[in-house]
């Protein structure tokens, strides 16, 4: 449902408040105070059958006495009389309630509690929020709808937390800072609203500049990284996530299933949407105050200005910590220190300017400091001596950085009492401060870390793997012979073959059911082999001494397997048809053992797993984890994450791992995520990575006992099944397909063949340059809530050819409504193809359950307002001062013919209306 009412929720026009007490210190007792003192505007009306006023306010007996109907109720009542309370309110006409009353996890003769007051809410699109939880608080409609003992500040901070406790803690600890919130919502169970919908709402509301999360766990994953992505392109959002020991990962059949950890995938998940994480609750009002800010940094380099060398020496320590740069003087900078400061300072970075430097001498130093080329930040720091006053030294940073604001500057003043002044003289000139310099670096590693993210999600990815079909089909009925057999998992020769199928390299494997099989086949491969158990039981060989490696006849592997027997049945009695298998020694002496893999988490779905690998894989714990669908650049990433990513670079004699080798290999495994979702687990351990490529030395896959259909990902994966061919007016064969990042380049082309009048039609005004940030934004896209159509030349592949024309929709969380845009490159106009986009991309909406379809145009774009009068949209006029016109199409009132069809949209997991509609055929 998403922010479907929300305006009840954050700009209500009057509050009831059922179960207003008047009993010191209760919960209706509190919350009643608060709402009345938090200075709302609008009528509060308080409902307690027994009192005749609540603090000095008239109270009603009942919910049908009530004057006027609440837009938002708060409801601190028993549990079991929540339900009905819930329906007599949603009758009346309230839209959204506060359910702060606990008790819900309880199930009596009517049934579960909680189902029971969904049920209630549900015939009058009534938002629930909560229960269980602490209440809501929105400052700029002066709302404190909670029982926290303070009511906070305005500020642009929204804090959203499953946690009621967390919310008080952070509240307090926020008062004592002067650090002020837009919004405070505590979730509670989250029965209706959750994160999802609370970013969908704080993302787009214009007092908030920055999000605070504190999450238990994710109840809708899909949702939450749609809405978390789309969130963070706007302002930032910082995360802390409880859970963090290892305890929380799941016993698994694989290596990496074990190291799949849900606090790991949460990780994973929260890098994905563009989200920062802090692991602690002491950082994380330093990271939020920084980056709601405004400031932000291009790189990682730091310039440090000290009166104190150890204080110095303690920033560089944590640069270093983080993986931060000191930055590097220029000779000109150093040069003009010189002339401004004492000879004695240390002509380096840190930049020391001894003990008794005046805010003259400060002053001086950052004028220069601003101006290095190679700092993308300035710490400044102050020691409190006897020898100057540290306040007009503040004073002075505060003034160079008014007259900098360009150049991001840190702020650290050292002591308790002395700092007091110095540090309210950097708040009033927006210097961010802080208590030490190691937590002005992290701040400033927030900054880097923000800025990381932000461009990983706009980093151009060069063309992806796609599976050849002939080759997905074969693996499928791979799968589906061993499930007839019974078998949840592959056995090692299967594996291989399923993998070699799909494109990743691995060894030929044979099977031996004697000793004297295994002997006789390693007779005919001739040279060393290796020889492993191999049974449905036994996932890690080496833990029962069943692997042998090395072994040069066949007279040898005989009499290895025999005693391989015999070690394997004693450490494991239970385990059934005992095999071998046999293959050829792989010698590449310089190749790194590496660990991949695919789990299967219970909340995100499937997860790409990368490290080092080996029979210490887990030990190592050196792995990083991948949602699907992964591209080129998010599987760099994956392996950026590691550290044996430095060793895949080189060392000494070692040769670099071949480029893109190991990436190739994450992303078909991201492929088969998504065309075989049967694929439960898979591990590759070893993968062999060496300057020739890869190679798979070991495989072990478990399958689904029943075969299972496509979805269940946290981010929506290409929707293949939407490609189709068709046909200009003239005949012309083209291919229409959903955009991918890989065609960033080609929409730049097609942007620049345009007219400078077809652009200005297109983006309702005047097109200079097309950026890179834009172009990356348009291509990029969440399928689940957006779609895009491009035109392209039949076979030209991803980001390779010529894009023709594109037509997009972008619709609001709750699919009501969807606004369209379209632009044909300049020299195709007049072949029907804007005619053609237009109608898929309203075809798609029909199917995806949008109500309506909209598009502002410019008035004198009278070939475009008669093409969508064609098609069924209704032009409505402008404003006297706009020089647009909006078409609208309402999607129930009839739609033009369409290639989409429900099952396709039921095939990529993409959300879709409720009940089918028909299709008509391809004109």
């Amino acid at each position: 449902m998403s922010i479907r009412n929300f305006d009840a929720l954050f700009s209500p026009r009057s509050i009831a408040l059922i179960g207003a007490s008047n009993t010191p210190s209760s919960v209706g007792q509190v919350i009643a105070a608060n709402l009345l003192g938090a200075g709302f505007e609008g009528p509060i009306l308080c409902v307690n059958p027994h009192a005749r006023a609540i603090a000095s306010t008239h109270a009603y007996h009942s919910i049908a006495e009530l004057p006027v109907v609440p837009d938002l109720a708060v409801i601190a009542t028993p549990a079991a009389s929540v339900p009905g309370i819930v329906a007599e309110l949603g009758q009346r006409g309230c839209r959204a309630a506060v359910v702060v009353s606990a008790g819900f996890e309880s199930k009596g003769a009517e049934g579960d509690l909680r189902q029971r007051l969904l049920d209630a809410a549900r015939p009058h699109l009534m938002r629930i929020v909560g229960p269980n939880c602490l209440g809501l608080i929105s400052t700029p409609r002066a709302i404190n709808a909670s029982f926290a003992q303070v009511t906070p500040r305005p500020g642009g901070i929204a804090l959203v937390s499953q946690s009621g406790a967390i919310i008080t803690a952070m509240l307090g600890w926020a008062q004592q800072r002067q650090i002020g919130f837009s919004h405070v919502m505590s979730l509670g169970d989250m029965s209706d609203v959750d994160f999802g919908d609370a970013l969908d709402y704080l993302g787009s509301d214009a007092t908030t500049r920055a999000i605070l999360l504190y999450v238990e766990n994710i109840t809708h994953a899909r949702k939450f990284m749609s809405a978390a992505r789309a969130a963070a392109r706007i302002k930032p959002v910082l995360v802390v996530k409880a859970g963090r020991s290892s305890a929380g990962a799941k016993a698994a059949l694989s290596h990496t299933g074990a190291l799949a950890g849900s606090d790991a995938v949460y990780d994973a998940a929260f890098r994905r949407a563009g989200l920062l994480r802090v692991h602690e609750l002491d950082e994380l009002f330093a990271a939020v105050a920084i980056l709601a800010s405004g400031i932000r940094v291009s790189g990682d380099r730091l310039t440090i200005l000290t009166n104190g060398g150890g204080a110095g020496v303690l920033a560089v320590d944590a640069l270093a910590e983080r993986g931060l740069q000191v930055a590097e003087l220029s000779a000109e900078s150093r040069s003009a220190l010189d002339l401004v400061l004492p000879h004695s300072w240390s002509h380096g970075n840190p930049v020391d300017i001894l003990g008794d430097a005046t805010a003259e001498r400060y002053g001086a130093a950052l004028a220069i400091l601003m101006r290095e080329p190679a700092s993308d930040a300035i710490l400044a720091i102050n020691c409190p001596t006897a020898l100057a006053d540290g306040a007009q030294a503040a004073r002075a940073v505060a003034t160079a950085a008014a007259a900098g604001r360009n150049v991001p500057l840190l702020a650290n003043w050292l002591g308790s009492e002395a700092s007091a002044e110095p540090r309210q003289a950097l708040r009033e000139g927006r210097v961010p401060s802080f208590e030490s310099p190691e937590q002005a670096v992290r701040a400033f590693g927030h900054l880097v870390e923000f800025r990381r993210n932000q461009a990983l999600l706009l980093e151009t990815p060069s063309a992806g793997v796609m599976l050849v079909p002939a080759a997905v089909a074969a693996a499928g009925e791979l799968i589906a012979a061993a499930r007839r057999d019974g078998r949840h998992l592959l056995n090692e020769q299967e594996a291989k073959r399923l993998l070699a199928l799909l494109g990743i390299p691995t060894v030929a494997t044979h099977i031996a059911g004697t000793p004297a099989e295994a002997g006789r086949i390693a007779q005919e491969i001739g040279g060393p082999v290796a020889l492993k158990i191999l049974s449905p039981d036994i996932t890690h060989k080496s833990d029962v001494g069943g692997v042998a490696l090395g072994l040069t006849s066949g007279a040898e592997v005989q009499r290895e397997a025999e005693a391989m027997l015999g070690r394997v049945r004693e450490a494991r009695p239970e385990a059934r048809a005992l095999r071998f298998t046999v293959q050829a020694m792989i010698s590449r002496p310089h190749a790194q053992e590496l660990i991949v893999g695919i789990a299967r988490d219970a909340t995100f779905g499937p997860v790409i797993l990368f490290g080092q690998g080996g029979t210490a894989a887990e030990v190592m714990s050196d792995r990083s984890i991948g949602l699907p669908p992964l591209n080129s650049v998010l599987a760099g990433d994956m392996v950026a994450h590691t550290r044996v990513a430095r060793l895949l670079c080189g060392f000494r004699n070692v040769p670099p791992v071949r480029p893109g080798a190991v990436e190739d290999v994450l992303l078909r495994l991201s492929e088969i995520t998504v065309h075989l979702p049967d694929v439960l687990e898979l591990d590759i351990n070893p993968l062999l990575a060496d300057a020739s490529g890869v190679i798979a030395l070991d495989a072990r896959i478990v399958i689904a006992a029943e075969p299972v259909s496509a979805g269940g990902y946290a981010i929506t994966p290409y929707p293949r099944v939407l490609e189709r061919t068709i046909a200009l007016t003239d005949g012309t064969p083209l291919e229409l397909r959903p955009i991918r990042p890989e065609d960033e380049v080609a929409i730049t082309a097609m942007v620049e063949q345009c007219t400078a009048l077809d652009l200005r039609m297109r983006f309702l005004g005047s097109v200079k340059r097309f950026e890179h940030d834009l172009a990356a934004r348009l291509s990029q896209i969440d399928y689940d809530r957006e779609m895009a159509f491009v035109a392209i030349e039949p076979g030209s592949g991803f980001g390779k050819g010529p894009i023709y024309g594109v037509v997009r929709i972008a619709g609001d969380p709750e699919r009501r409504s969807a606004e369209f845009a379209i632009l044909v490159r300049s020299d195709m106009k007049g072949r029907g193809l804007g005619f053609r986009l237009l109608s898929e991309i309203v075809g798609y909406a029909r199917q995806a359950g949008y109500k309506t379809v909209y598009g502002d145009v410019l008035s004198e774009n009278t070939a475009m307002l008669r093409m969508a009068g064609d098609l069924g949209f209704a032009v409505e006029p402008g404003g006297p001062d706009s020089d647009t016109k909006r078409v609208t199409l309402s999607i129930d009132a009839g739609t033009p013919s369409t290639a989409v069809s429900t099952h396709c949209l039921a095939e990529t997991g993409i959300s879709q209306a409720t009940v089918p509609l028909p299709v008509a055929s391809e004109s």
